[in-house]
């Protein structure tokens, strides 16, 4: 019994997760639609993700020593925080805001896609079109970009409610608020993906990865802060007029920003990144249904058929990486190498006992050979 909870953990806290991330769509839209500003509801977020991180971060780091922030860790750390969080999180409020709740999270599976796209063209992922696996992640991608463009453009007819939306939106847009916040969430899709590829150089810079978190919040606060000043000079935008607003900053500071950060890496760490990628789709199904149900947003034909396109197109591209991962455990596991050892000998011996005694003199060709299968270790 206690063997199938021990199994089974990594699954419901995933499942948990996605309930959790669920939640966060749906608060936020919730309180934007009462009135709080956006680009606020970033800064707050932001400014509740650090102090809750930071505290921790201090400990780990007085306990380990930690590493020193150069200037190219600086550097690093700050233009991801400009993009994975100041611009990312600006422009995905705005598209949470003008499209649906359902909307945002089904665009949020493309950034596999789009990584894969961005890692090719920086020479970080490997494309071989004579490959099974690299014709899936490309199959994958095109799925996961035409299913976007299906929700975006061909909706449809509609299914379920009609919403109107105050006027909120830094853009204030007349009958068009639905293409223009696709396109907002289609770029912070973007700028998601773009933020994971910056994350090679500034955690090879900077390895300690709570610290990170902790300077990348602090950064996107002082970032969100001074965009929202210049696009918002109104002191009034700041106050927060109910306690509502001021659970849901909480509640997407401290989980959004942070509490999900050490499940998620808990979940990786025991399953790995796949596993945990697996389960995006289902907070899409979640939202879709109670967003429907609570919030009654509108869902359109069109966006149901994308949105399976989408789902199906990260799962082929979760195929390819899969078969990927399966390829380089393989040839980087010490046990399979020494089969291939050992069945190499062994086919050597017995071509040895089939020639002459002087064929068998010749053991420099036996560890010559042997001594190449190491040349596959990393």
């Amino acid at each position: 019994m206690g063997d199938w909870r021990e199994d089974y953990k990594p699954a419901m806290a995933m499942v948990g997760l996605q309930f959790g991330y669920a939640a966060v769509a749906l608060v936020t839209r919730a309180a934007m639609l009462q009135g709080m500003s956006p680009r606020v509801l970033v800064v707050y977020r932001q400014a509740v993700a650090t102090l809750a991180v930071a505290p921790i971060a201090y400990l780990s780091r007085r306990k380990s020593g930690g590493s020193s922030m150069g200037l190219r860790s600086f550097s690093l750390i700050f233009l991801a925080s400009f993009i994975g969080v100041t611009i990312n999180q600006n422009i995905y409020y705005e598209g949470l805001y003008l499209a649906t709740s359902s909307m945002a999270s089904a665009m949020g599976n493309l950034v596999p896609a789009i990584t894969f796209v961005m890692a090719s063209v920086a020479g970080l992922e490997k494309v071989n079109v004579r490959s099974l696996r690299s014709i899936a992640k490309i199959a994958g991608t095109v799925t996961c970009v035409t299913g976007a463009f299906f929700m975006t453009l061909l909706r449809g007819p509609k299914l379920l409610n009609e919403q109107i939306l105050p006027a909120k939106s830094f853009f204030e847009p007349e009958g068009e608020h639905w293409l223009l916040g696709c396109l907002f969430l289609f770029g912070s899709a973007s700028c998601w993906s773009l933020w994971l590829i910056l994350q090679v150089p500034a955690s090879a810079s900077y390895p300690d990865h709570v610290s990170l978190t902790a300077w990348m919040c602090f950064f996107g606060t002082l970032q969100s802060a001074a965009v929202t000043l210049f696009l918002e000079p109104d002191l009034e935008a700041w106050t927060l007029h109910s306690s509502f607003e001021l659970v849901c900053c909480l509640f997407v500071g401290i989980f959004g920003s942070g509490l999900s950060f050490f499940v998620q890496a808990w979940c990786i760490a025991q399953r790995g990144p796949l596993f945990s990628a697996m389960f995006n789709p289902l907070c899409t199904v979640i939202v879709t249904i109670l967003a429907a149900l609570l919030l009654h947003e509108e869902i359109y034909t069109g966006s149901l058929i994308g949105a399976v396109g989408v789902i199906g197109g990260l799962y082929l591209v979760l195929w390819g990486k899969a078969k990927d991962l399966q390829v380089i455990n393989k040839e980087t596991d010490p046990e399979s190498q020494n089969d291939q050892k050992s069945t190499m000998k062994t086919s050597l011996i017995d071509e040895s006992q089939q020639t002459s005694s002087k064929h068998d003199l010749e053991e420099p060709l036996l560890s010559d050979k042997s001594t190449n299968t190491n040349e596959y270790k990393p």
